[in-house]
C-alpha cells in the first residue's frame, strides 16, 4: 500500500456528503450460483439492518486493488480465489436529509465459502449465502446495482 498522506486533513468535510466520495464494492460469491450479503448493524452510518454487499471508501493514496482487498479482509477476514473489475457507476441517494454522491467501482469477488466470517461486527450483524430464490429483505437502496451485476455476470443462479 502506498504512504502517500494528503496535504491536509480535512477532517470537517464529509465524503459523499461536502463532496464526491470513492468507494470499492465487492460482490462476494462462490463460484456456485449464491452471493454472499451482510447485514447492516446499528453503528452503520446509514440504512441499518438491511442487506448489502461490502464495500468501503478508497483510502487516499491507496489503489483501488489494494482497497478492495483491505476491506475484503476487514469486513469477512478472507482472501479471494479470484476477483475481477466489473463497473463502475453513480451512487446518489438521500441520507438524514442530505443528498449524498458516491463513485462506486465495483468488483466481483470469488471466495472459499468455509474461510469467511465477520471481521467488524460493530458495522455486521449477521451474514450469508443465497441465491436468485433466498435474497432476503430489507436490503440496500443500491442492492439493485450489485444485482443487475450478479445476473449479468452469471454469479447470481
Amino acid at each position: 500500500m502506498s504512504k502517500i498522506k494528503p496535504a491536509k486533513e480535512h477532517v470537517d468535510l464529509k465524503r459523499g456528503v461536502d463532496y464526491i466520495g470513492v468507494t470499492v464494492n465487492f460482490l462476494v460469491h462462490d463460484g456456485n450460483g449464491r452471493i454472499l450479503l451482510q447485514k447492516r448493524s446499528k453503528q452503520c452510518r446509514d440504512e441499518q439492518g438491511r442487506w448489502d454487499i461490502g464495500g468501503g471508501a478508497v483510502e487516499f493514496g491507496e489503489s483501488l486493488d489494494e482497497a478492495v482487498l483491505r476491506e475484503l479482509r476487514e469486513e469477512l477476514n478472507v482472501d479471494p480465489v479470484s476477483y475481477e473489475f466489473v463497473q463502475h457507476y453513480d451512487a446518489h441517494r438521500i441520507n438524514d436529509g442530505l443528498p449524498t454522491h458516491w463513485i462506486a467501482i465495483t468488483y466481483a469477488v470469488q471466495v472459499d465459502p468455509n474461510k469467511v466470517s465477520i471481521g467488524e461486527p460493530h458495522k455486521i450483524d449477521e451474514i450469508g449465502w443465497f441465491n436468485q430464490d433466498t435474497l432476503p429483505e430489507p436490503r440496500h437502496s443500491m442492492f439493485h446495482k450489485a444485482h443487475e451485476i450478479a445476473l449479468k455476470k452469471n454469479i447470481l443462479k
